[in-house]
């Protein structure tokens, strides 16, 4: 009788080089976000982990193609954090589904990765937000990773509007992911108009709001013409 055989455990040089990659893509990840894919070079990177440059071309082609290996690595986790719960919503309601709840299910998830998530997942975030307005090479980006996601957010939204425009559902999409994009980017800029009173760290103070901010505008924009 054949016995099933059993995968090899991981060599210590494989697990090595592992970590190596998880800190590089950290380090990548942080530069990046505060200085962008053209302010951050593959040198920089190496000096923060303490490698020589050329171990970083050896592992990548160039700076763009560590940069889209930095994007890729979280960006199927807060996909799929948000697929699963755009999906448990719908079968919680029996596919009554309103905007509002919709809505929390795609943005509470997402900014709860944030709040939770640590300093790696906030300086995602940031990165995220560059991606977002980058026309050059960051909607391709977006389309790659993000459209499945938001395609089962438009598809709740139709359903909670059945009379509501395919072109008034997408413009208020192009608005619910202005308002999350410039949150992510965390500006300080609230923290200046409002003396304090707000902080765009808040995550917390965002998604306490910011659902039931939007669904009230969806609400009015597909409201019947008198």
């Amino acid at each position: 009788m054949n016995q099933a055989v059993k995968p090899k455990a991981p060599t210590r040089k494989a697990e090595q080089r592992a970590a190596t990659m998880e800190q590089i893509l950290d380090a990548a990840e942080e530069l990046f976000s505060q200085h962008g894919l053209h302010g951050t070079t593959l040198k920089d990177v190496a000096k923060v982990v303490g490698v020589h440059h050329t171990l970083l071309n050896y592992y990548f082609a160039d700076k763009k193609a560590l940069f889209d290996a930095v994007f890729a690595r979280r960006a199927g986790v807060t996909s799929g954090r948000r697929m699963a719960a755009l999906d448990d919503y719908e079968k919680s309601v029996d596919g009554k589904v309103t905007v509002e709840g919709a809505l929390h299910a795609f943005l509470d998830t997402d900014l709860d990765t944030y709040i939770t998530g640590g300093e790696g997942w906030k300086n995602y975030a940031r990165l995220s937000a560059q991606v977002a307005n980058t026309p050059e090479w960051g909607a391709e980006l977006m389309d790659e990773h993000f459209d499945p996601v938001v395609l089962r957010l438009v598809g709740q939204l139709k359903k909670a509007l059945p009379d509501c425009s395919d072109e008034d559902i997408f413009w208020g999409y192009h608005f619910v992911t202005g308002a999350l994009v410039l949150s992510l980017a965390r500006t300080g800029r609230i923290d200046k108009l409002s003396g304090g009173i707000c902080k765009s760290e808040d995550f917390a103070a965002i998604k306490q709001r910011m659902a039931r901010f939007l669904a009230a505008g969806f609400m009015e924009i597909c409201s019947k013409k008198s």
